[in-house]
């Protein structure tokens, strides 16, 4: 059996989950959806509890766009857990409407002054974010991680928020691809990691993964798979080695943030809790959902 997370590792869990409304706030901001909107995109399609979500050919486009201007398959393999039915035809589209550096700017201008608007422009502990972030990722590497590298290709903002903004997203990104390098490496399929996801965090089969596109077929596909290797159960839930492994593969992710961890020693409490109340405001503004998946992920335990 997995041993259950070590406290380095329950705080590489922190910070991603303080970090995560932060920077996560660029598909929810009303600000991004305008700029979107301006260029030829459609609208928020929808609100849940008060956030709206983000149209999803503006938000394959827009993310992906860091990036450069990309075909959709390298934005789909780049995201990973997305159908590339879906992100294929939604990129194509996107590039019909406009290029990689004006959504990217869109998206730039939208989420600092998102931030701006809810927690000002130069809030307490502003400086000291920067200065901590601009630690956090000076010891990282690109190799495999293609979203992390697009950031790395981008420019600093130059505001102080922006510059939080922008380094915690290449943060951020960073552990989203060392996530999928993870999993992968383990010889799961998008689908499968979805389906095992939704059961470790407490959550009921396709209750989240639904949003990344697949047809019931391809969740028949991943359960008849993950049931046959023992990983889950035939009434759908997690085995003990379906837990293990779900939770190894958080673990491996978490491990790949060491460099981040040993870089900023005591300093990573300090980060945490300047990002801590920002994040509580965003959620309160409704700039950021009340629960997310790094919320999920750092309270799961094998």
């Amino acid at each position: 059996m997995v041993a259950s997370p070590s406290s380095i590792h329950v705080l590489a869990r922190r910070l991603a989950s303080v970090l995560e409304p932060v920077t996560g706030q660029v598909y929810f901001a009303r600000e991004c959806h305008d700029n979107y909107v301006a260029l030829g995109f459609g609208p928020s399609p929808r609100d849940v509890n008060g956030v709206p979500g983000p149209d999803f050919t503006a938000y394959f486009t827009s993310r992906g766009s860091v990036m450069g201007q990309v075909p959709g398959e390298v934005v789909a393999a780049a995201f990973a857990v997305f159908n590339p039915a879906v992100v294929i035809p939604a990129v194509t589209k996107g590039w019909l409407l406009t290029d990689a550096r004006t959504i990217c700017q869109a998206r730039d201008n939208g989420a600092i002054a998102a931030l701006h608007r809810i927690i000002g422009e130069n809030p307490d502990g502003a400086t000291t974010a920067r200065e901590l972030l601009l630690r956090a990722v000076a010891p990282l590497r690109p190799e495999g991680r293609p979203l992390y590298a697009g950031l790395c290709s981008l420019a600093l903002p130059g505001s102080v928020m922006g510059d939080v903004w922008r380094l915690g997203d290449m943060l951020r990104e960073f552990r989203g691809d060392s996530h999928t390098a993870a999993w992968v490496s383990r010889g799961i399929t998008a689908t499968e990691v979805g389906v095992m996801s939704e059961l470790y965090w407490g959550l009921s089969i396709k209750s989240y993964s639904r949003t990344r596109g697949w047809s019931d077929d391809d969740y028949a596909e991943a359960i008849e798979s993950l049931t046959a290797r023992s990983l889950i159960t035939t009434d759908g839930h997690l085995t003990e080695a379906g837990r293990d492994l779900r939770e190894e593969i958080e673990i491996a992710t978490d491990e790949q943030m060491m460099p981040v961890l040993q870089v900023l020693r005591d300093d990573v409490h300090t980060l945490i809790a300047i990002l801590d109340p920002w994040g509580v405001a965003i959620r309160d503004a409704k700039g950021y959902p009340m629960s997310g998946p790094h919320d999920l992920a750092e309270s799961a335990r094998s």
